[in-house]
């Protein structure tokens, strides 16, 4: 069934085909992007100064990121970064921790396409592959990572796929329902984290990701279906004013 999918999805887009590791250098998904969330705050060693140049080398190095200052204890600051190689990622990750951010959270994922896309045009497609963010004018941000459930009576893997695709095309209806309001990437991370996806929502207000959120959690794909994981939210900041507020 996998590699079916992989075909498929493949033959809906004209992305470059599959190569491995040894033949371009890099540890890289096949389709889409490579995507991390870290979460830190400062240490007794910080240095906003190099947190700036970690930014601006991975930016340099073709790895879109996204610096969110955050609220609550939980962390001061987010970084969601994606391009194609494991090893970027690793690369930005081990310069942040050297300009003093103690990383005390994170989130591996993929950027996909749903297997209930099959079929969709491929102007729908790229953007989900290969998002450009952060999207303008969309400063509230969150994040969560969840999973369907495996619970007696409530085993979403064992419903037939012409039902999960029913649900989950309701669910879908729901949340174009905030189209210019709020925009979802929904990153796949089954077999590289706890749970099987990320939820990032860049929206034009804080009250938009409640209620997109509350909305959607009504779809019958969420209300049985769904298990959620710790919930992050902040504003998306330029990393030059990030760094000397933390």
């Amino acid at each position: 069934a996998l590699p079916e999918f992989a075909d498929r999805v493949l033959s809906m887009s004209e992305h470059a085909p599959v190569v491995g590791p040894a033949e371009d250098g890099t540890m890289s998904p096949s389709v889409g992007l490579s995507v991390i969330h870290l979460f830190a705050k400062p240490t007794l060693v910080y240095e906003a100064d190099e947190f700036i140049a970690a930014v601006k080398d991975a930016e340099a190095a073709g790895v879109q990121v996204v610096c969110v200052s955050m609220l609550g204890h939980k962390a001061d600051v987010a970084i969601m970064a994606l391009t194609k190689d494991w090893r970027l990622l690793r690369k930005f990750q081990t310069a942040l921790q050297h300009a003093g951010l103690d990383i005390i959270d994170s989130y591996v994922s993929m950027t996909e396409v749903s297997e209930y896309a099959v079929g969709m045009p491929e102007a729908m497609l790229t953007p989900r592959l290969y998002p450009q963010l952060p999207p303008e004018g969309k400063q509230a941000w969150c994040f969560y990572p969840m999973s369907k459930s495996r619970v007696k009576d409530a085993n979403w893997f064992t419903l037939p796929y012409d039902r999960r695709k029913e649900l989950m095309h309701e669910h879908g209806t729901s949340g174009r329902k905030f189209a210019g309001r709020v925009i979802q990437i929904v990153t796949g991370s089954t077999g590289v984290d706890d749970f099987e996806w990320g939820v990032t929502l860049f929206a034009n207000r804080p009250d938009d990701l409640k209620e997109v959120v509350y909305t959607m959690r009504f779809d019958e794909a969420s209300a049985v279906y769904a298990e959620f994981g710790t919930f992050y939210a902040g504003t998306v900041t330029d990393v030059s004013e990030l760094a000397n507020l933390i």
